[in-house]
């Protein structure tokens, strides 16, 4: 259920779906490249619109919010991975980041 920054980068390179939990400010002042937003308050509204048939890598900014999302998704029956350091990681790992609301 858990995998590093490094281990989304892998899995983005095979087309990987990542969803990101934050705060629409917060996505727009830098997210995964091709992360879509869906802030945690809204994922039990809007869970429907994720893809059940492959994992969903969930992130947020340190990790917290995306195990929470990631926590509620594998109860709905979603093959979740919460990635753990969240975007504050992958900034620090160098891996490039994506400004404004486009994913």
């Amino acid at each position: 259920m858990h995998v590093t920054v490094s281990d989304l980068k892998s899995a983005m390179a095979e087309g990987a779906f990542v969803l990101d939990v934050r705060e629409p400010v917060e996505y727009d002042a830098g997210h995964v490249p091709g992360a879509a937003l869906m802030p945690l308050a809204t994922v039990p509204l809007k869970h429907s619109d994720l893809p059940k048939d492959q994992p969903v890598y969930i992130i947020c900014q340190t990790g917290g919010r995306s195990f929470t999302a990631a926590t509620w998704l594998a109860q709905q029956g979603y093959d979740v991975r919460n990635v753990t350091g969240g975007t504050s990681d992958w900034i620090t790992s160098g891996y490039t980041v994506t400004n404004g609301r486009n994913p």
